[in-house]
């Protein structure tokens, strides 16, 4: 026997009775349990059920409505969406639930709550806090949670991400301060005459001007690198002077790359150009020698906590991070220099 539902207008969800409750929720995990044997279903979880022609129809004021009818309906432009993502998702073999009381107790702050494969809404276990929106939809750094990000293309194609809080961190030594080492500034970057050999050959800084073949090299270092040394008291440079050049080359962004770099190196991580793959650094975690350099692990770009992503564009980037074996991580510079980390990563539920 198939059921019919009725929606409940002041509540906002569809009601079923007869052994719903056996039926969707025990077994499948819709809806959450009324009195007796009846349940109420989220209109998503109702046209899902339609859809699948385990749900007759909906009964709305004495009209009776099939799939085709509460697509068509419901109100606002993000039900098609969340309807293909859930409709994936349990495609997948997952169980899901919209995350709010009381579908889910301590719901996080998403549209669903994804729970592992095999388990349900009561066995207190969440896999997923899954965020759905459309590839025409911004978003605003400072809406970034913890959590997976669903974005449905114009062709109705779903690409999960993964997004992260992550603080980058290594083993890196810097260089020691004090040494006031002769340099020159010159257009947009610096030259260090003399430079004591660890200075590249250890902790990172610059790039022979010689090439590879040297015996005591000359470095060339970027504005940033001369920048962050010169505030060290490393290079024989007026630090004031070096930013005053960063930020005629590069407006006021070369600050909030400059505080991203000075962090990077504080918490032992080396920051070289991320130019070649379209980003503002790629990081090393770990160096000991540039004799002995493994692959970079981190794409970075620094953008200001106010910067709105385009899902597009998030999708470019990650897609490129992943194609060179990296990750792709957002630094988020507030106007009073802290720094927010996020990463992103492709996901396959």
């Amino acid at each position: 026997m198939t059921l019919e539902g009725r929606y409940d207008e002041d509540a906002g969800v569809v009601r079923v009775g007869a052994d719903a409750r056996q039926r969707y929720h025990d077994a499948r995990g819709y809806g959450y349990p009324l009195e007796g044997n009846e349940i109420a279903l989220a209109p998503v979880e109702a046209a899902h059920l339609l859809y699948r022609g385990d749900l007759e129809a909906v009964v709305d004021d004495g009209e009776r409505l099939e799939f085709r009818d509460v697509l068509a309906r419901e109100p606002g432009t993000d039900f098609g969406v969340r309807f293909l993502v859930y409709a994936d998702l349990r495609s997948r073999g997952f169980y899901l639930s919209p995350a709010e009381e009381p579908w889910v107790t301590d719901p996080p702050e998403s549209d669903f709550a994804v729970f592992p494969r095999g388990k349900g809404p009561n066995d207190g276990e969440i896999a997923y806090a899954l965020q759905v929106i459309g590839e025409r939809t911004d978003i605003p750094a400072g809406a970034l949670e913890e959590s997976v990000l669903a974005v449905v293309d114009e062709e109705s194609e779903i690409t999960y991400f993964d997004v992260n809080p992550r603080n980058p961190t290594g083993s890196s030594a810097t260089a020691e301060p004090g040494r006031e080492i002769a340099a020159d500034l010159l257009a947009d970057r610096v030259v260090v005459w003399e430079p004591p050999g660890d200075l590249y050959e250890r902790t990172f800084y610059g790039q022979p001007l010689e090439g590879r073949e040297y015996d005591r090299p000359t470095l060339q270092c970027s504005l940033l690198e001369a920048a962050h040394l010169a505030d060290r008291g490393i290079l024989d440079l007026e630090p004031s002077v070096v930013r005053e050049r960063g930020r005629e080359v590069e407006g006021e962004r070369f600050e909030r790359r400059l505080r991203v770099y000075k962090t990077l190196r504080e918490d032992g991580v080396v920051p070289k150009t991320g130019y070649k793959f379209g980003a503002d650094f790629r990081t090393y975690a770990e160096v000991e020698s540039v004799d002995d350099l493994g692959h970079s692990e981190l794409l970075v770009r620094v953008l200001s906590d106010d910067h709105v992503f385009e899902p597009r564009d998030l999708a470019l980037d990650v897609r490129l991070a992943h194609g060179v074996r990296k990750t792709m991580v957002f630094a988020l510079v507030s106007d009073d220099g802290n720094v927010e980390w996020w990463s992103l990563e492709r996901l396959t539920p």
